[in-house]
């Protein structure tokens, strides 16, 4: 699995996670969770048999998965009861499971530990034995989904200022408009409607910035999102094969865009396009 399908809280991806490690490991139980609080609450669980694992909250530098959080790193016993090279907390609920194998899987976010994912079996491991790769591509790709999220709520908590300054330099507006192109570029890759909510949240806090006062009238141009993305990027002076390189778009669909877009806009020229647009309110 290279990308999730995105859904709506961080505890749902936690759980498709669960759910992959089950479909692409030899492990019958996954479980895991998130840090919050300074310990990691296990709050996705699948193929237990018992409910001894409900409740497990683990704490850094405690048992496999606190020690694979330290190091940053995977850890595996094949006999936990009685492995020598972990503390054992949390016996609990991984032996009154009857685990006998188990996997810890660290989720790394910009280089910390931002929870651990947790595959184990009640016997030894099956012939043919265990391979760590596909557990870790999981986590990878959690963390990956992971991160696109924080730097959201880190741009949207940036751009939040209570009152914005009357005027913006031509360097400020200029990083502006570069801002709001990437923003499109980013939304475009999120398929989770409600962290592309939050990004036209955003979007629109950069337009409020960059408006002139008296704010303009209410344009009466649609645009559709990628005609948005392509003026936004060619409001930069990017060539036809700048805007597809940064869109992922083959650059005969980049002229289509930007063609639709013109005519909309009643505009002669990609340069008559740009102007029309921040007139109107559309792009900063």
């Amino acid at each position: 699995m290279n990308s999730f399908e995105t859904v709506g809280s961080d505890a749902d991806l936690v759980a498709q996670a669960v759910r992959e490690l089950i479909r692409r490991t030899r492990f019958p139980v996954a479980f895991g969770g998130l840090l919050d609080s300074g310990e990691v609450p296990v709050t996705a669980i699948v193929g237990s048999r018992t409910r001894s694992l409900e409740g497990l909250r683990v704490q850094p530098q405690r048992g496999l998965g606190g020690r694979a959080m330290i190091e940053l790193r995977p850890r595996m016993t094949h006999d936990y009861g009685a492995s020598q090279q972990i503390t054992h907390d949390y016996d609990g609920f991984v032996l009154g499971e009857g685990l006998r194998t188990l996997l810890a899987i660290p989720v790394i976010v910009s280089g910390r530990p931002r929870g651990v994912l947790y595959a184990g079996a009640w016997e030894e491991p099956p012939a043919g034995g265990i391979t760590t790769a596909p557990a870790m591509q999981i986590a990878d790709a959690l963390a990956g989904e992971l991160r696109i999220r924080e730097e959201v709520e880190r741009r949207l908590r940036s751009a939040s200022a209570p009152t914005p300054p009357p005027a913006l330099s031509p360097a400020h507006r200029e990083e502006l408009r570069e801002s709001f192109a990437e923003l499109r570029s980013i939304a475009a890759l999120v398929p989770d409607e409600t962290v592309r909510e939050r990004l036209g949240e955003l979007e629109r806090r950069l337009l409020a910035l960059s408006a002139p006062s008296p704010l303009p009238r209410l344009s009466e141009v649609r645009l559709s999102p990628r005609e948005l993305d392509v003026l936004s990027c060619a409001a930069l002076g990017q060539t036809n094969a700048q805007v597809a390189a940064e869109l992922g778009l083959r650059e005969s669909t980049v002229k289509a865009y930007l063609g639709t877009a013109m005519a909309k806009l009643d505009a002669p020229t990609r340069h008559a396009a740009v102007a029309r647009a921040r007139r109107d309110g559309l792009i900063p």
